[in-house]
């Protein structure tokens, strides 16, 4: 199934035409873009294409660096999850990151 050619303006950096939505590293970047980027249209299409779990489990991995603090607040409050704070520290992009949040472990 290829992608919508709309979902070029989350994944501007990306050759859509060569991402598989079921691949396992494609999805979870394609989930990540969307929540961070996406509008009504973007959400509506990943809610219809990926699972509550996949999309949660995306968010509860909360990878390093990727998520704005307002998005991440949100989608937390939507699906009513809490990340320990080092966890959630951690996940936020800053272009001005704490060197003590980098050097401890979850």
């Amino acid at each position: 199934m290829p992608l919508p050619k709309k979902l070029k303006s989350v994944l501007w950096s990306y050759d859509i035409s060569r991402m598989d939505p079921k691949n396992s590293a494609d999805k979870n970047l394609i989930i990540r873009q969307v929540l961070n980027y996406g509008d009504w249209e973007d959400l509506i299409w990943l809610f219809k294409n990926y699972s509550k779990k996949e999309i949660k489990n995306e968010i509860v991995l909360a990878r390093r660096g990727i998520w704005h603090k307002k998005t991440l607040n949100y989608w937390l409050d939507i699906f009513q999850f809490k990340l320990p704070k080092i966890k959630y520290e951690r996940s936020l992009f800053d272009l001005n990151p704490q060197p003590h949040l980098w050097l401890k472990k979850f």
